[in-house]
């Protein structure tokens, strides 16, 4: 069967007797809860939770492989025929558009799903939205991963090959260069998936995950990844080669700093005041994502034209990110003057603004045993996003450097974290553009303003514009 209409064919509790791909003392014969991807043609155990690598004497699973690829080469022929036909038609050509009078073309480059990846999918078009971020990855020079008699072939990787034979960065690198090139209308990031899935243990399977904590995991794998050599250099020398970024404007997380960092980088103050003794403690602490409260007085506020209170904004949540709070009777403070834990307040600063400014909106929260959607529309500035309110030190802050104007929004459709759907808007060369896995359109900024934000990508601004803040 095909799920969610896509070249993916399953068989679950499939009757493939063959040999137990897992390593044991008995070669014994199994029953396995396979799925077997038709652009790639390997096969995953849900059972043994790893790659499947071996056959039955039959080649049972090579026949699957040769019959899904049949299926595939049939329905890729049929697309392909389908396509050339549009093309010969520009009024149904939905990838020619017309700007200031005359036609271009629509450069855009969907993202297959590959069975419940459009958490994946929103964050990597998120990703290839902010400029300066995508090119430094676009702009590493490739690396050849196989070579000999290995060269060509597809490899099925398991866990005991271990993790030296793969590179997130390249297979990152990779999927930007297939987006904005318009040499097709969706590229299938099934390598990059599968790279995934070797190193980040928590994505494996084809179950829906959480977009946010994709971005962290994928970010957090980057940054130590980049720390690394390539190629005999020094990242730290192509980071300043190539993106221009100076050692001064990094942040440090884990380590040496990196593109990652730089770009997303930047630092909170956190302020411990004890009431009883009026002890302050004070600690630096770096990130690279706020994730701010949705205020409880807006949590049953679900439209933009509900009129049951006033609107939830953007400034409500980082208000309730940073103003004074009392810490509750489980998060008491241990005073070290008074030698206990004592009741105290806490105050977040921000010392050091990002050039990338990555706001998550805490849309889940447990409640009972459930975990629940918070779906109330908070209102988000297009432009001008003034953060110098919320900065340690806002005087010595330049008329320009805190402000933002939004570069991209990933929006969770459904009412759970575990199902629902994931889209992305993001702009590019001046327009707005919405990607749906594999579709891409253009949209409006009413269009965007209107979605359900749950994640916001907010880039520095660099030149004085007449824009009005929030």
């Amino acid at each position: 069967r095909y799920v969610n209409g896509h070249a993916k064919k399953h068989y679950e509790d499939a009757q493939i007797p063959m040999t137990n791909h897992k390593k044991t003392e008995k070669q014994e014969k199994v029953q396995h809860t396979v799925c077997m991807d038709c652009s790639s043609y390997s096969t995953y155990c849900y059972r043994c939770d790893d790659f499947v690598v071996n056959d039955t004497k039959l080649g049972l699973v090579q026949k699957v492989r040769e019959h899904l690829q049949n299926l595939e080469n049939s329905a890729f022929t049929s697309d392909r025929h389908r396509k050339r036909k549009l093309l010969e038609n520009s009024s149904l050509n939905s990838k020619l558009l017309k700007v200031n009078g005359s036609t271009t073309a629509l450069c855009a480059t969907g993202l297959r799903n590959l069975g419940n990846t459009c958490f994946m999918n929103a964050i990597l078009q998120s990703l290839s939205n902010i400029q300066q971020f995508c090119c430094y990855f676009k702009e590493l020079p490739a690396v050849e991963l196989r070579n000999g008699k290995t060269a060509g072939r597809r490899t099925y990787h398991t866990r005991s090959q271990g993790d030296n034979n793969v590179s997130l960065v390249e297979e990152f690198r990779k999927t930007l260069c297939a987006l904005w090139q318009g040499s097709q209308t969706a590229f299938s990031p099934e390598s990059l998936f599968y790279v995934v899935w070797k190193i980040m243990p928590n994505f494996r399977g084809y179950q829906q995950q959480d977009a946010h904590e994709f971005m962290r995991y994928l970010l957090d794998h980057l940054h130590l990844e980049l720390q690394g050599g390539f190629n005999g250099v020094s990242r730290s020398v192509i980071l300043q080669e190539n993106s221009g970024l100076s050692t001064s404007n990094k942040c440090c997380i884990n380590g040496a700093s990196t593109v990652v960092t730089a770009i997303f980088g930047g630092i909170l103050q956190n302020e411990v005041n004890c009431l009883i003794c009026g002890t302050e403690s004070r600690k630096f602490d770096p990130f690279l994502d706020l994730s701010l409260d949705i205020p409880s007085q807006f949590r049953n506020k679900r439209t933009k034209n509900q009129e049951n209170g006033p609107m939830c904004t953007l400034r409500d949540c980082l208000r309730s990110f940073t103003d004074l709070e009392e810490l509750d009777e489980t998060e008491l403070y241990m005073c070290h003057k008074c030698k206990k834990k004592q009741k105290s307040t806490k105050k977040f600063w921000i010392q050091k603004l990002p050039k990338v400014l990555c706001l998550h909106l805490k849309r889940f929260h447990w409640t009972a045993y459930l975990r629940n959607k918070v779906d109330t529309y908070v209102e988000f500035p297009l432009r001008g996003l003034d953060m110098k309110c919320y900065l340690l030190e806002p005087e010595n802050s330049g008329p320009e450097s805190c402000l933002y104007d939004l570069a991209a929004v990933v929006v969770h459709h459904g009412s759970g974290v575990g199902s629902g759907h994931y889209t992305a808007y993001a702009t590019h060369e001046g327009r707005w553009f919405h990607f749906n896995d594999s579709t891409v359109t253009l949209t409006d900024e009413e269009t965007v303003v209107k979605a359900k934000a749950y994640i916001l990508f907010y880039v520095e601004r660099q030149a004085k514009s007449g824009s009005d803040k929030l």
